[in-house]
């Protein structure tokens, strides 16, 4: 595993825009490092992500942030339970024209748009909600039976509380497995709240500048394709997604008893792309086992179900997946 000489000056030139695009969220976004650091993984790697954190914990304003900092035409849906597919993708209206005839004019949804931030998107009915499965997987919505493509690059950035379930409809397997990560939000420690309190009760908000454009995002896209992958790094991440699977041969017998479900393929593309998005924020070559250790969580906790009887137990599946990566990635670094 070598990288190609003529990717290595790019790379530090993504990696020194990088670190300039952190600083410019910083600037609006306090704290929440971790969770920055994943929503730009997800969008080097091409992905959509679904943050997941309590309200009021700048989940929408961090939306709104790279939106402006990776120049990208943004837009935001507050998804309720009487929304309609019609309200996101758009739809075809009579007109009268000027000399009396009548055509179709199509007026286009909030979809179109390069960054798409669905708030509290588990609000919306099923059937509002698969309105954005083919856009989020084939980047290109049907309507009244004609194709219509979407502005490239094309993120969703999907909001959801965890606490306040009443009236909300759970994400179909289907649609969670579209999002390439899940990024949890948790409360700042005391020091954050505290700048945060003092930043944004004062009279002047900090602003973001754009760092990238659409086109330079691409490309940074196409970089992270390009970047070398150890065989190391491959078999790590094959056996941790196949042994989080009950039945198969390397699954764990903890497994057996705890996973209903485990992940699919669509988790070990995830997982390498991620991998190498990580590397590449870092301004490393090459991923390492390191790297796949660290999207363990983010990667594949959407793509798993406990059993009911690990439910019961009072088990979690960060736990199950953090026992996972222990063993799992031990054994790769041993095999290795």
């Amino acid at each position: 595993m070598s990288a190609e000489p003529d990717i290595i000056g790019e790379i530090e030139a993504v990696g020194e825009k990088l670190r300039a695009a952190r600083a410019e969220i910083a600037k609006r976004v306090i704290g929440q490092e971790t969770v920055v650091d994943l929503a730009l993984n997800a969008m080097l790697s091409g992905g959509h992500a679904l943050l997941v954190g309590a309200p009021g914990l700048a989940k929408t304003r961090l939306v709104e942030t790279l939106g402006t900092v990776m120049g990208l035409d943004a837009k935001r849906i507050q998804f309720t339970p009487d929304l309609m597919p019609a309200d996101i993708l758009g739809a075809e209206v009579l007109e009268e024209t000027a000399g009396g005839g009548r055509s179709f004019r199509f007026i286009e949804g909030p979809i179109f748009c390069q960054l798409l931030m669905a708030d509290e998107i588990n609000r919306a009915s099923p059937r509002t909600q698969s309105a954005l499965l083919q856009a989020m997987q084939e980047k290109f919505v049907t309507i009244a039976g004609q194709r219509r493509d979407l502005t490239p690059p094309f993120h969703v950035l999907a909001t959801q509380n965890p606490i306040e379930q009443e009236g909300t409809y759970p994400l179909p397997e289907a649609q969670l497995d579209r999002f390439l990560l899940q990024i949890d939000v948790a409360y700042p420690t005391l020091a954050a709240e505290r700048e945060i309190l003092i930043a944004t009760t004062s009279v002047g908000e900090a602003t973001a500048a754009p760092v990238f454009t659409g086109e330079e995002l691409m490309a940074a896209q196409r970089l992270v394709r390009r970047m070398p992958v150890g065989e190391r790094v491959v078999d790590a991440i094959l056996r941790l997604v196949r042994s989080a699977r009950p039945g198969e041969a390397e699954a764990y017998d903890f497994v057996e008893r705890a996973v209903n479900w485990g992940p699919g393929p669509r988790a070990a593309q995830a997982l390498m792309l991620a991998a190498r998005a990580r590397a590449l924020m870092d301004g490393r070559l090459a991923p390492d086992i390191d790297d796949v250790a660290a999207l363990a969580r983010p990667a594949l906790v959407h793509r798993m179900a406990l059993t009911f009887a690990a439910r019961a137990e009072g088990d979690s599946l960060e736990r199950v997946i953090d026992a996972l990566s222990a063993r799992a990635l031990g054994a790769a670094e041993d095999a290795a």
